[in-house]
């Protein structure tokens, strides 16, 4: 596949193709959903690389392409910045554009990598397409995912949470289907007399439906009663303080309208410290407990000291017999979000012109202990921590080295309201989704403003609320024990696996040079 010779692409032309290819690149994700388009974009951006007369060029064509792709799959965070952070809009547009430009260095390190790579090793095109740049590209989102703590959002990945790819999740996490995607760009460009490219497409995709048929998990005890709530309260209001009052009360009157087996609000729906609340406020709810046999998760932040915050969800569970009143269960934020939660060194400035209140929190513990409600163990994450699979995986692996309950429930509240009416609610239902199907588990969904939802372990979405409304999603919830081969091995697998293709190619050049 090459241009025809009436459109060969100069230099500047090259970097602008690379751009739209990856700005197009947002409709592969949610709430467009068109995941074939980003096989396309990607077999572009492949073609462009390898057209590149220099690694310093592949680099700068990769980089065009992520820079492209993050600025329009991250605009939001402008809203958070100028709309409810009070930052001058052109400080905010800089802001999200510098972030992009930041993000989209590792995909030009995968394409100036392995534009470096197979011209070291002199590899045949099919080489470089099907082992080199797909082992590059898995590597450089893996590293995307942890390096300066991390920003996996909107990674290929997760285009595919319903489509045939997500099959491979249970396998290979959210980046094998990254490395998945570059695999069927590159059978793409191969020539269309190699039939062996468009075989290989068809196998991986019916492997993926194949796979996804598969159950990796069964059902564990019974099924309990949940009322999620979604209190849709306006960001601007969220930390005023003549609305605490009305916040309190929504929010008490939400929890007691009805009892369930277990019922969530959002992240810090209580925008109060916890020894702040009214002095009646936590034993009116431990009584309501106690008289339905309910359990309540309540996002809340807690205090431990001076300067010391922690973004929480407290439970309550019903009183035992023995006891006038339950110990609460606490679960404490530990994958802090820069800039929102915690502040990196030298960047106090740019956290005191957002204006954000309880800027500076204290992480968790990152081996926490599930919320036991009945028969079932709830594992709470907060928002932004819903993006780390790896972590939650390790999470369960723990539980089930150590002998201890593993959880047969994931519990995701969250608070996006910061980003408004955006493309951000229904990108954050999609990450969760894939976070279902990775561990075989059934996520719950309490959110401010959206998507609060109900996510089957097989990561279809069986109950919703509206968006941008006010109202409680109830539901019938069965939880899951067992163990996924990604629970299980983590992302190591797919770095093991990109390194071994790395290997392979390697091998095949100096079996061919011999």
């Amino acid at each position: 596949m090459t241009f025809p010779i009436s459109f060969q692409p100069s230099p500047r032309q090259t970097l602008l193709l690379a751009l739209i290819a990856g700005a197009i690149n947002v409709f592969s994700f949610a709430p467009f959903g068109w995941w074939w388009l980003q096989i396309f974009t990607l077999a572009l951006l492949f073609r462009l690389t390898l057209q590149a007369p220099s690694v310093k060029r592949a680099l700068l064509i990769g980089w065009a392409f992520g820079f492209g792709w993050l600025v329009c799959c991250i605009y939001w965070l402008y809203i958070s910045m100028h709309d409810y952070g009070g930052m001058a809009a052109p400080m905010a547009a800089l802001a999200v554009a510098l972030l992009a430009a930041v993000l989209g260095v590792f995909s030009g390190i995968a394409c100036g990598f392995a534009t470096w790579f197979a011209r070291r090793l002199r590899a045949r095109e099919s080489v470089t397409l099907l082992l080199v740049l797909p082992a590059a590209w898995a590597l450089t989102e893996w590293l995307r995912g942890w390096i300066f703590s991390g920003f996996p959002w909107t990674v290929s990945g997760y285009a595919h949470a319903n489509a045939p790819l997500a099959g491979f999740a249970p396998l290979l996490g959210v980046y094998g289907i990254g490395w998945l995607v570059a695999l069927l760009a590159g059978c793409l460009l191969l020539p269309f007399r190699e039939k062996s490219g468009l075989l290989l497409m068809l196998a991986v995709l019916v492997a993926g439906f194949g796979l996804h048929q598969v159950s990796w998990t069964v059902p564990n005890g019974q099924p309990i009663s949940v009322r999620l709530l979604q209190g849709n309260v306006p960001q601007e209001m969220k930390f005023d303080a003549e609305k605490l009052d009305d916040t309190l009360v929504l929010y008490e009157d939400m929890i007691r309208a009805a009892p369930a087996d277990l019922i969530a609000t959002p992240e810090t729906a209580l925008p109060l410290l916890l020894h702040q609340l009214p002095q009646d406020y936590l034993p009116r709810l431990s009584d309501f407990a106690t008289a339905t046999n309910s359990h309540l998760a309540i996002g809340i932040p807690v205090s431990d000291g001076p300067q010391q915050y922690a973004n929480s969800v407290i439970g309550i569970s019903p009183a035992p017999a023995s006891r006038a009143a339950p110990a609460l269960y606490r679960y404490d934020k530990h994958h802090l979000v820069p800039f929102g939660e915690f502040i990196p060194f030298g960047f106090q400035w740019f956290v005191d012109m957002m204006r954000i209140p309880l800027g500076s929190f204290t992480p968790g513990d990152a081996t926490p202990v599930p919320f036991i409600v009945r028969d079932q163990r709830v594992l709470p994450n907060i928002c932004y921590e819903d993006l780390f699979g790896g972590e939650i995986a390790s999470q369960l692996r723990t539980a089930r080295a150590e002998a201890s309950p593993v959880p047969s429930i994931l519990l995701n509240v969250s608070n996006i309201a910061w980003f408004g009416d955006s493309i951000a609610l229904p990108q954050h239902l999609q990450i969760s989704q894939m976070r279902a199907i990775e561990t075989g588990r059934p996520m719950l969904r309490a959110t401010n403003t959206g998507a609060t939802a109900v996510i089957a372990p097989d990561g279809s979405v069986t109950a919703e609320l509206p968006p941008f409304t006010r109202g409680v999603l109830t539901a019938s919830v069965q939880g899951y024990r067992g163990i996924t081969p990604y629970v299980v091995a983590g992302n190591a697998l797919i770095v093991l696996l990109a390194v071994s293709m790395l290997g392979m190619a390697w091998l095949a050049t100096r079996r061919r040079g011999s």
